[in-house]
């Protein structure tokens, strides 16, 4: 497929972008994915889904590794948690082609507004560590954490990590920081699921993928670094605010205020 420079530059700094607010606290496919929708009109849903992994699978990589080196999450909780992610997120992928482009929007704004609203409605969420559960109910509820939101990320994509994040907070109880530096593996297992699938379907636009692929590393990379620098309080707010202007982002363009 061919792309003008100018296409391809602004899918580059997108990419960038969504590197950088992926490793602090997910999303970043909310800034990218629309970026593709826009850039490559010819392409179709799944193409743009597959490229859309293979750039996110590139910046994950580096987050995960910078969070796994850096903040040591515990095994116990990550290796169920990707497991479960890299099934659900395989399963998903089957079904992406089956949703139409029309659907993107509506199906994560609805899933972003009440995300958004249970994290400011409680304001002392994820600012400490405190587990629920213990021993095989810890694992459980990991493996069922990671089955629903992986096969979100396959079918669709968009906020799966923010919605790691949260469920990793909400449900296990864990604070911001740990919950992102485990939201990251499990993001990296999802990726590498679903793009398998779309490999075998020879929906990747390998060009254009892998060139969005090498700035997302390096938002990646940073966003990772300043989490980890500035702890749980910091991650927190960010995500409060990205979350809030992904809402106002995409429900403005489904009632039209953006032309």
């Amino acid at each position: 497929m061919e792309v003008s420079y100018e296409v391809l530059a602004a899918l580059l700094v997108a990419a960038l972008a969504a590197g950088f607010v992926d490793a602090v606290v997910g999303g970043g496919g909310l800034i990218q994915l629309p970026a593709i929708l826009l850039g490559l009109p010819g392409a179709t849903p799944v193409q743009i889904l597959a490229t859309n992994k293979l750039s996110s699978f590139c910046g994950t990589t580096v987050a995960a590794a910078t969070y796994a080196r850096r903040v040591r999450p515990d095994p116990r909780t990550f290796a169920p948690l990707m497991l479960a992610a890299f099934v659900g997120s395989a399963l998903g992928a089957l079904l992406a082609s089956m949703i139409p482009k029309s659907a993107f929007d509506p199906i994560v704004l609805v899933a972003l507004v009440v995300v958004g609203a249970y994290v400011v409605a409680r304001p002392t969420l994820g600012a400490a560590t405190s587990l629920r559960f213990a021993g095989h109910h810890h694992t459980l509820a990991a493996l069922v954490t990671g089955l629903v939101v992986g096969v979100y990320d396959g079918a669709l994509g968009p906020g799966t990590g923010s919605f790691f994040v949260l469920a990793l907070v909400s449900v296990l109880g864990y604070n911001f920081l740990e919950a992102s530096a485990k939201a990251r593996l499990a993001n990296w297992a999802t990726n590498l699921a679903a793009l398998i699938v779309f490999a075998s379907q020879d929906a990747l636009l390998w060009g254009v993928g892998l060139a969005m692929g090498l700035t997302n590393m390096v938002g990646g990379y940073l966003g990772a670094r300043i989490a980890i620098g500035r702890g749980a309080a910091f991650v927190r707010v960010f995500f409060i605010v990205v979350v809030s202007g992904f809402v106002v982002r995409i429900g403005g363009g489904l009632l039209g205020w953006w032309g």
